[in-house]
């Protein structure tokens, strides 16, 4: 990741802004004709989802929190996270895989296996791009051709690419990413055939960029849809966006997308979510305006994942992740390990029906 102009921030576990606004501004006038598409298309959808989105209903079948929630787990968090896993009980997990650093392939597939030491745990791998593999088609296909081949026999879910709406991801336009995602899905459909492969993966209430992704005339369909549907901009998740947006109506407006469009079936992951702590930066995502107590985590996190539970549309939710001192459960600074009082709601709200 860090080759100019993309660089990668440890503290906050994602990268920087891209500072180099002649390069960013450059590309997407390359892509311009994208946006327009993208606008033109929403206008359209946007509108007709929003009005039938009250009328599709989820799922009646009962779902337990074990099997709802899941946590976020990384190799450079260290040993103890396998430990934490299993006290909490928690059985599904996404583990992050980035591209480019593909040479180390080995150690994320001994991390990933490590969790099953004492249980079996639904896995689901979150390939992250970056810009190179976004430009070299054959080097993306020969690598996922060798993350497939390690991870196939073990993880049967692939989250392809993450955060495709923010530059400093990599990806300068949804079309980019459709190319991206129609790589992996060849290589799926010729040598991989039991594998799921998740998309488009948009960070936030930005369903425009939906649009495009889920209405388009590419060869390519998402086994199951992927959003990082955060909220924590708003504070508290029954706060508003644009006059009517909750958190229950943004999950009703991505169903009803999911329903309308030819692109995906009707299973959504949130695959990130979390809210930043106050007076933890620089590992905060955010700046101090946004971030909130322990207590206020703690208390918006079970809101949010109650949310999630009644609207009976959401197959699963990822929380974001277990190790981070500026937004996590579990706070790792000075080489101790903290469990935040999130943390034990988490574990009490994982073994609740």
């Amino acid at each position: 990741m860090n080759k100019t102009p993309f660089f990668w921030d440890n503290y906050s576990d994602q990268p920087s802004v891209i500072k180099d606004k002649s390069y960013k501004k450059a590309m997407r006038k390359k892509y311009i004709f994208d946006y327009f598409y993208m606008l033109f298309s929403s206008i359209f959808i946007l509108p007709f989802s929003i009005i039938f989105m009250k009328l599709f209903k989820g799922n009646n079948h009962k779902i337990s929190n074990r099997d709802l929630i899941g946590i976020g787990v990384n190799l450079d968090k260290g040993s103890s996270q396998q430990d934490l896993v299993e006290e909490l009980g928690v059985k599904n997990l996404i583990i992050r895989m980035p591209l480019w650093d593909i040479k180390n392939i080995d150690l994320y597939v001994d991390f990933a296996k490590s969790f099953n030491n004492t249980s079996n745990k639904n896995i689901l791998l979150n390939i992250m791009q970056d810009r190179e593999h976004i430009e070299d088609k054959k080097l993306l296909e020969n690598h996922l051709d060798l993350i497939f081949s390690k991870f196939s026999s073990f993880v049967f879910e692939y989250q392809i690419a993450t955060t495709i709406n923010r530059a400093k991801w990599g990806f300068f336009s949804v079309k980019e990413y459709l190319n991206f995602y129609k790589i992996a899905q060849n290589l799926r459909d010729c040598k991989y055939k039991d594998l799921k492969l998740l998309g488009p993966s948009i960070i936030d209430f930005e369903y425009y960029y939906n649009v495009r992704a889920m209405f388009n005339f590419s060869n390519i369909k998402y086994d199951k849809l992927s959003a990082l549907l955060y909220v924590d901009r708003r504070g508290k998740p029954t706060n508003t966006q644009y006059g009517i947006f909750d958190t229950k109506n943004k999950i009703d407006l991505l169903f009803s997308l999911c329903k309308l469009s030819p692109k995906v079936n009707n299973e959504i992951y949130i695959t990130e979510v979390n809210w930043p702590i106050s007076n933890t930066s620089p590992y905060a995502p955010t700046s101090e305006k946004e971030c909130i107590s322990n207590e206020l985590y703690t208390k918006y996190m079970c809101e949010y994942l109650k949310i999630v539970k009644n609207s009976k549309k959401i197959k699963r939710v990822y929380w974001h992740q277990l190790i981070a001192p500026g937004y996590g459960l579990v706070d790792n600074r000075n080489e101790k390990i903290v469990k935040l009082p999130q943390f034990y709601k988490f574990k009490e709200l994982i073994n609740e029906n």
